[in-house]
């Protein structure tokens, strides 16, 4: 492969875990905005964990969803809701459902 395309490929194992993230962020907003919470900002600096499997085989074991979300206006969801809304977006993340990934979400 050409040096310039390896320079412009888009890392695999990074694509997915940004995958993840992604949809994660997509629910999380869907899952706010149905509460009545509005988003300033949300921005995840996820982590994943490249590892082997019980077979042998190299997979992406493990991401840590990281998200930094602020809320704008009087309406701020408690610790204990942010949780919940976080849980629910995990559960309806159709990413998160189609892999054998573990995905945990560390949140402030």
């Amino acid at each position: 492969m050409p040096e310039k395309a390896k320079e412009e490929a888009i890392d695999p194992e990074e694509a997915f875990i940004a995958a993840i993230a992604s949809c994660h962020m997509m629910t999380f907003l869907t899952v706010a905005e149905k509460q009545r919470f509005s988003v300033e900002s949300y921005a995840d600096e996820a982590i994943g964990t490249l590892g082997k499997l019980e077979n042998g085989r190299t997979a992406v074991t493990d991401v840590v969803l990281k998200p930094k979300i602020v809320f704008s206006g009087g309406n701020q969801p408690t610790p204990e809701l942010l949780a919940k809304m976080h849980k629910l977006a995990h559960k309806h993340c159709f990413i998160a459902n189609s892999v054998t990934t573990n995905i945990t979400v560390e949140s402030d």
